[in-house]
């Protein structure tokens, strides 16, 4: 048995920066009801099929739901950043310079079978992950440099350097498994025989691909802990499968589902009208809204030059888009954080300016300059105050109209782009779009191609224009670098769609994944955004800050919502009021 760590305070929670919101002893989240009533069933669709009850392989498809059935050393608060609270690990003991953790496993956690959870399943866990897991896991837990059982109760992690002010917190959301299941079973084989867990439901009845019941289990063995009041209210959750989202919608209308999320504009203006008696609710959303845009690959010499995509950027009317197709429901994005305190407004401040001013060489004047607003148009289709600037900075570019055709000034070549998607509903927005680039000269064309073939593309960077969406949190960390850094715009697989290739976005980088304070952080956030919206890597299309839920008199929510709004988890069944 290894030998104990130099000994650390005891805590009960884990902040990535700054103090945990809540105090040792307190009683529940804010945002659940801590009356909120047991009992009922919930029932929720789902799109497609599934064919594994293993969620923690990429092999097979896996229901929706089984994050219920599995806990984790440490519980995560949805109205915070990013802090985590004791849960399976009833305290922690994290060094100084978040070198190694300790986590202290409570002696009350069971799993399902009643069988205690111990520190040779959490090791058990951990390597499994390492070696098994997602890619994304396995590259994280291999940051970790020795993981040593201190007791049958107590376990540490220590970290390589890279990385390391975030493996407590990565290794804190690790779901333990039992290793007494994985004796006779292969972890790495998908499977629909469900193996223990130690969460809140079991699983009751799998009808594959169709329908999946989970049963709250009345032993769960955390039904003390404070992070665990006011939830998993219903006594049954129950997901049925539908072929496609149209069928699922019907359902919900005939009252054979309880609730559903929204996500297209056009049914939630006009497609549940036929319907009578249930509600719909717009809970707030707290999070930094989805980067959604028409990206350019500046791979492509094409896109090489800076006046050519804020050209191209000038000729998308947005405001006739959001009008005519988007239902006037959405907002435009201006911002990678938008919806955030991390999204860069206003004229740069003096700490973003000081990290940026060594690089001036290589950013363009306006990250320096006034504050980035995309441009508007009054909405009507005809947006030509835009287009003549666009037309300007085509021919600043070094191109020309010849014959209608917009040619490259030098070489002659005509100007062509060509979309790629996947998803037949990006027509509706690149069309509109389509119309404008004629009216500059440029030639484009929409290629569908099947998911397989799009993945393949993109996996080799081989487009010209795609539409794509990144998402953020409030607590930035190493995705960046997968997703802006010099290294993964030159390595096949990554996010870096656009091609970024600065030294400033790398260093930015470096100080968001190794930020000590909050201030550190949302500064060089904000230093990041600024570079990432003056290079004009991407055309933003739109946002909403509200949730779509669509639900029955009977399923009832919280008031306060949480940063994601609201999820089932804290809602409650309560008969409905005859009138």
């Amino acid at each position: 048995m290894a030998k104990p760590a130099v000994s650390a305070e005891k805590r009960h929670a884990i902040a990535m920066h700054g103090a945990p919101k809540y105090a040792p002893g307190f009683q529940h989240f804010d945002y659940v009801n801590p009356q909120a009533p047991v009992g009922g069933q919930l029932r929720l669709g789902a799109i497609g099929s599934f064919d594994s009850l293993n969620p923690f392989l990429l092999k097979g498809i896996s229901p929706r739901g089984l994050g219920d059935v599995y806990q984790s050393l440490l519980e995560r608060s949805r109205d915070e950043p990013f802090t985590l609270y004791a849960n399976i690990a009833r305290s922690i003991e994290v060094a100084p310079d978040r070198s190694w953790i300790i986590f202290n496993i409570d002696p009350k956690a069971r799993f399902s079978t009643g069988d205690p959870i111990t520190a040779e399943d959490v090791l058990f866990s951990y390597q499994t992950f390492r070696d098994e897991g997602r890619p994304n896991v396995q590259s994280y837990y291999r940051k970790v440099t020795s993981a040593d059982i201190l007791s049958p109760l107590s376990i540490r992690f220590t970290f390589e350097e890279e990385g390391r002010f975030e493996m407590p917190l990565i290794l804190g959301l690790m779901s333990v498994l039992p290793k007494s299941a994985f004796e006779t079973v292969d972890f790495n084989e998908s499977s629909l025989t469900p193996f223990a867990g130690s969460g809140p439901y079991l699983i009751e009845k799998v009808e594959p691909g169709r329908r999946i019941v989970y049963r709250r289990n009345e032993h769960f063995w955390g039904w003390h802990l404070p992070q665990n009041k006011g939830r998993y209210n219903f006594e049954r959750v129950i997901y049925d499968y539908f072929r496609d989202d149209d069928v699922a919608l019907e359902a919900f209308k005939a009252h054979n589902i309880d609730a559903r999320f929204e996500s297209s504009a056009a049914k939630w203006s006009s497609a549940y009208e036929s319907a009578s008696g249930y509600r719909k609710s717009m809970p707030r959303i707290g999070l930094p809204a989805p980067m959604l845009g028409i990206v350019f690959n500046t791979r492509r010499a094409k896109f090489g030059d800076l006046r050519v995509r804020m050209a191209l950027t000038y000729a998308y009317d947005f405001e006739w888009v959001n009008a005519n197709i988007l239902h006037g429901l959405y907002k435009r994005t201006q911002s990678y954080f938008e919806n955030s305190p991390l999204a860069a407004r206003g004229v740069i401040n003096d700490a973003e300016r000081l990290l940026l001013s060594p690089f001036a060489d290589e950013l363009p004047d306006a990250v320096f300059g006034a504050a980035f607003r995309l441009p508007e148009t009054d909405g009507s289709g005809r947006a030509r105050d835009n287009l003549r600037d666009a037309q300007k900075l085509l021919m600043e570019a070094g191109y020309r109209i010849e014959n209608g055709v917009l040619k490259q000034g030098e070489t002659g070549q005509p100007f062509e782009i060509e979309f790629l998607i996947n998803n037949a509903d990006y027509i509706k927005l690149i069309s509109p779009f389509q119309r404008n680039l004629e009216i500059l000269g440029i030639k484009s064309t929409i290629r569908q191609v099947d998911t397989a073939s799009y993945q393949n593309r993109l996996t080799g960077y081989d487009f010209d224009m795609i539409i794509n969406s990144w998402g953020q949190s409030l607590s930035p960390g190493n995705e960046q670098a997968f997703y802006w850094s010099r290294d993964a715009a030159a390595t096949p697989g990554t996010r870096n769609y656009p091609g970024i290739s600065l030294a400033s976005v790398d260093m930015l980088i470096e100080r968001i994944a190794t930020a000590r304070t909050r201030e550190t952080l949302v500064t060089s956030v904000r230093a990041l955004d600024r570079v990432l919206l003056a290079g004009h890597y991407v055309i933003p299309l739109y946002y909403t800050d509200r949730q779509w839920l669509a639900h029955w008199p009977e399923i009832r929510l919280p008031q306060i919502p949480s940063y994601w709004g609201t999820e089932p988890d804290v809602w409650w069944y309560e008969e409905a009021k005859q009138p």
